[in-house]
């Protein structure tokens, strides 16, 4: 009934020994280029595993802001895991718009020109600019673009370095030299001057707070976030008038 099984004694036709014989020969050459690969693919998990926890970190922070339910747009979204998280978090599906072609992070992601928000008018509840807005080369259509996405009274929330020392100014100098080719010039504001473009645009100023420099250790720099009401329709109807 049942076939009997192969004899220990005995060998499949396709084995060889000269096949061991060889491999053992040759085993040391590919071991070494084995370790090499596997040593590479840990780096590259664990750099994945560090931006996937910072995201998630940052994400569980706006979250607690955001209600639920809100349709966000994450201006500048980078590789993509903050938007990734947020729309696991808020129970919505959060967009991510930045200059590359592509993201890393599964989301709704829509490349942009740096200018104008590929999104629809009035059309997200929430939009997140993280550490964004100093690489703005025209800051006053970026406001307005925030201004024509976002519903009456949604929230925008900002986060951005505040150099306020001399240490602050080095790694704020350092940044913008590495971002100057692909962003353009980087223009960092102090607390009052980001509280007056903001009040110019219309934004009232829902609440601000300092944050720690060491949130991130390769650029320790002072940080603040704020979190802006956009104005009421005849508010903004009224500054198109003038």
């Amino acid at each position: 009934m049942f076939q009997p099984s192969l004899s220990i004694a005995e060998r499949p036709a396709s084995f060889k020994r000269e096949g061991v014989a060889s491999f053992t020969h040759d085993s040391v050459g590919p071991r070494r280029i084995s370790l090499t690969d596997g040593l590479q693919r840990r780096w590259r998990r664990e750099r994945r595993r560090r931006k996937v926890g910072r995201a998630f970190d940052m994400a569980l922070e706006i979250a607690r802001i955001v209600p639920a339910n809100s349709r966000l747009l994450d201006v500048g979204c980078g590789n993509g895991f903050i938007a990734h998280h947020l729309s696991a978090m808020l129970g919505t599906k959060a967009i991510g718009i930045d200059l590359a072609p592509t993201t890393e992070a599964a989301i709704d992601y829509r490349q942009f020109d740096g200018r104008h928000f590929p999104v629809e008018e009035k059309s997200v509840d929430s939009v997140l600019l993280c550490y964004v807005l100093h690489h703005a080369q025209d800051i006053g259509t970026v406001l307005k673009e925030l201004q024509r996405v976002l519903r009456a009274s949604g929230l925008a929330v900002i986060y951005e370095d505040i150099p306020t020392c001399w240490w602050d100014r080095l790694v704020c100098w350092t940044h913008d030299l590495k971002w100057r080719k692909r962003t353009g010039r980087c223009t960092f504001r102090g607390d009052r001057e980001w509280r007056t473009v903001f009040n110019s645009a219309g934004f009232e100023i829902v609440s601000e707070r300092a944050l720690s420099r060491w949130r991130n250790l390769a650029h320790p720099v002072r940080r603040r976030l704020y979190l802006l009401k956009a104005p009421e329709a005849e508010v903004v109807r009224r500054r198109h008038q003038q």
